[in-house]
């Protein structure tokens, strides 16, 4: 993929390093060319110095052939305009703002606009660690969806995979063990010991609680 980062700070930087070590052309734009050594050696990268809403420089560094587009400096304002120049003007296939306002953040999604608010994301994780260790309600941003870990008692062992899940509501997607973690299939064995991760509608939390003992 054909990828441009506006902001190279700790995020900025970091996934633009993911994306070049797994071999995807990365342009990384910052206003300040200082923000550039947080690369290192290992960046194969191109580095821009300018704003992320500057026309003639998203047309030179290819903006047209782009495949995705992310906005991630420490500015709500400079995220949010990056990203509509890229969304409307350009028509990137895929955009995302990060944004720290958590108001913000549900007014731009409510109109079309991918976006990640770190602000809501950390709280809500801290929340979970906080209230339930083993349950984390942020698997995707509507929190329709959470994570659960199950510890495999006396009434799961020997059962399969299949028996277990609950269809729409519950489904086991891992299985931890001693010798690791493995995705299990419908026929997977439920041994002593395991732990089971699934994923369950929110809605449904107190049904699978009071179906596995939680």
């Amino acid at each position: 993929m054909y990828v441009i980062i506006v902001g190279c700070g700790r995020v900025g930087s970091e996934l633009a390093k993911l994306l070049s070590s797994e071999g995807h052309n990365v342009v990384v734009i910052d206003k300040n060319r200082d923000s550039f050594d947080r690369m290192g050696g290992a960046f194969n990268g191109l580095t821009v110095q300018g704003n992320g809403f500057d026309l003639a420089l998203l047309k030179q560094v290819g903006i047209e052939k782009a495949d995705a587009f992310c906005a991630v400096t420490n500015g709500d304002n400079t995220n949010l305009i990056s990203a509509q120049v890229a969304k409307k003007i350009f028509k990137v296939p895929k955009v995302i703002a990060r944004v720290y306002d958590p108001q913000r953040a549900h007014i731009y999604s409510a109109l079309g606009m991918d976006i990640i608010s770190g602000t809501m994301l950390f709280a809500a994780m801290l929340r979970d660690k906080i209230i339930e260790s083993r349950f984390s309600s942020y698997l995707i941003e509507t929190k329709e969806l959470g994570v659960i870990e199950i510890e495999a008692k006396l009434s799961l062992t020997g059962k399969t995979i299949q028996e277990i899940n609950i269809a729409g509501e519950f489904m086991v997607v891992a299985l931890r063990r001693l010798q690791g973690i493995i995705i299990p299939t419908p026929e997977t064995i439920v041994k002593k010991e395991d732990i089971l991760m699934g994923i369950v509608k929110v809605a449904s939390l107190v049904k699978v609680r009071e179906r596995f003992g939680l």
